[in-house]
């Protein structure tokens, strides 16, 4: 037999540019793996297909290059869906292919079948089946040119028959999937320039739509004696060489930054689609550049919004705009981020047997890690310890689900990046919870022979939610974890392994980890009662009471210890 549908959908995938396909092999899925094994593409066999959707994911985040996974019929594409909400909320420009049960029994509630174009609506920007052997390579370039160009997540739907069917004669299309140049009409930038010549007092609010523009964000905010807050999703792109910058805001950010988005006349949002309105300034006039459209004016009214590339719009910008002479607003916000950060950096172990924080922890990592590593935290403190306390440089990279919030994705987002960039230092901050949740694919770190390093800040619980409900006032419920020795784990799984609970023992304890040749696993005994504080003028009313309420219920809950141990681990 000639060439199949198969042949042609993983040859269209390959010229595409596709360098790895994350999956489990199976039934509808064999010719495509047969397929994939005689091209050029890489397949990554993953032990869940969720991770397999964060590692793709991660990849595609991080080179911006399309990447694939692939799974059987019903449940082995169905457990995907998580990974792939994650992607496509990250504008990461993957294709899933679905593979289905024989047409002939769709319909009929057969074993395995499933409507997958339903399933995969809410996660994606195409998804569409292969109905027909003629359609393949049509449909599967639409496919393709959709990830690309719409940054998401593709999905084709491809029934086992029409796999294994004969290719068709098609016509010969291809990807095309070159950026345009956007920016506003001169008739915007003029009256942008206007409203930013006329102001004092202007705050830049940075967003991941900077990526690419670091130099012209930095000379923008310099031309108009700007201070410049970022969200944590910008961190990467402009918080090096930048003399402007003040830091995050937000519930995990600092107190500078908040106060400089406040406290300004004007704020000029660059790329930036930070969701909480009540960090946005009340009565400043906004301006807003986005490359998306709706993006503009939907997390808070704005005064003025177009649509444009960041580094394209300023480019053209820059010219119109005056250099501003006062700095006065500036500096004052400037020298409020760095006494923090000074403040920040003066925690110290209280000796050498005393417990390791979460944050301590993170800063010996910080301070030993290649200086272009690549992190991924798992979601919650983790996540919040690496965006404080990971310095960037303009080289290092940091991952964390910050858009769909879900726990489980630092291991395999680490895998995946590992798998993009062989050469790089690749660190995961991962929490117990989150880690312990899709520990099969350790085994895939393993197998793959990926040299990875992998932390758990193991504090016993769900920290996250520890905190939420404390804050609401509640005593916690269900959150302990009962946790194993992760380090004797991994070395049962053929890692390095070890772990460590004394700060005394902790900077040796990462050198080591971080020396080794393979994949290495760090477990570390974290204080459980470390609280995630955020910028110091800000505390919601409820959340105030909500801690004295809970005080007081876990002291009549015999929960003394508990309350006088937060206490000292969150007093300095």
């Amino acid at each position: 037999m000639g060439k199949r549908v198969a042949d042609v959908l993983i040859e269209t995938l390959q010229t595409a540019g596709v360098k790895r396909c994350y999956g489990i092999v199976g039934d509808t899925l064999n010719r495509i793996a047969h397929a994939i094994d005689a091209s050029a593409i890489d397949w990554v066999h993953m032990r869940h297909e969720e991770a397999g959707a964060f590692a793709a994911g991660a990849e595609a985040q991080l080179t911006g290059h399309l990447t694939a996974c692939a799974g059987t019929c019903g449940p082995g594409s169905l457990h995907f869906i998580n990974g792939l909400y994650e992607a496509n909320r990250n504008r990461a420009p993957v294709v899933l292919i679905a593979t289905q049960i024989v047409r002939q029994d769709i319909g009929f509630d057969s074993i395995q079948e499933i409507d997958l174009q339903q399933v995969f609506k809410g996660c994606s920007i195409f998804c569409e089946t292969i109905l027909t052997p003629g359609q393949a390579r049509r449909k599967t370039v639409a496919a393709c040119q959709a990830a690309l160009t719409k940054r998401g997540v593709a999905v084709l739907v491809v029934p086992a028959d029409v796999a294994n069917a004969s290719a068709h004669e098609e016509r010969p299309y291809t990807v095309h999937a070159r950026p345009p140049l956007v920016r506003p009409s001169d008739g915007d930038l003029d009256a942008i320039a206007a409203i930013l010549n006329k102001s004092s007092s202007i705050t830049i609010y940075a967003g991941a739509g900077c990526a690419g523009a670091h130099d012209e964000v930095v000379d923008t905010a310099r031309r108009l004696q700007a201070p410049m807050a970022h969200t944590s999703r910008g961190k990467d792109f402009v918080e090096y060489d930048n003399p402007n910058n003040v830091g995050m805001t937000g519930m995990i950010g600092g107190s500078a930054g908040y106060h400089a988005i406040l406290d300004c006349d004007v704020l000029l949002l660059l790329g930036a689609d930070f969701a909480w309105p009540q960090f946005y300034p009340d009565k400043a006039r906004i301006v807003q550049i986005d490359a998306d459209p709706t993006h503009i004016g939907r997390r808070h009214p704005v005064t003025l919004g177009v649509v444009g590339d960041i580094k394209t719009t300023l480019e053209a910008l820059l010219p119109r705009l005056e250099q501003h002479e006062d700095d006065g607003f500036l500096a004052a916000h400037v020298d409020r981020h760095q006494r923090d950060r000074k403040t920040d950096q003066s925690e110290k172990p209280r000796g050498p047997d005393s417990a390791i924080s979460g944050t301590w922890l993170t800063k010996v990592i910080n301070q030993h890690a290649a200086e272009d590593a690549l992190f991924a935290a798992d979601d919650g403190t983790a996540a919040v310890w690496m965006l404080r306390h990971v310095d960037t440089g303009g080289k290092r990279r940091t991952f964390a689900s910050l858009l769909h919030g879900t726990m489980a994705s630092g291991m395999p987002s680490a895998l995946g990046l590992q798998k993009a960039q062989p050469d790089r230092q690749v660190i995961c901050l991962a929490g117990d919870g989150g880690f312990s949740m899709l520990l099969g694919d350790l085994l895939t770190v393993v197998q793959e022979k990926l040299p990875i390093k992998i932390v758990v800040f193991d504090n016993g619980k769900l920290g996250f939610v520890d905190i939420e409900q404390k804050a609401a006032g509640l005593v916690p419920l269900y959150t302990d974890l009962k946790n194993p020795d992760f380090g004797r784990v991994a070395e049962a799984m053929g890692l390095w392994g070890q772990s460590v609970s004394k700060a005394g023992e902790l900077e040796a304890s990462v050198q080591a980890w971080l020396a080794q040749p393979g994949p290495a696993l760090l477990h570390v005994k974290v204080k459980p009662m470390q609280l995630v504080m955020p910028p110091s003028p800000f505390m919601s009313p409820e959340a105030v009471v909500g801690m004295a309420v809970y005080t007081a219920r876990a002291v009549l809950h015999g929960k003394a210890d508990d309350v006088w141990e937060m206490m000292v681990e969150n007093i300095p």
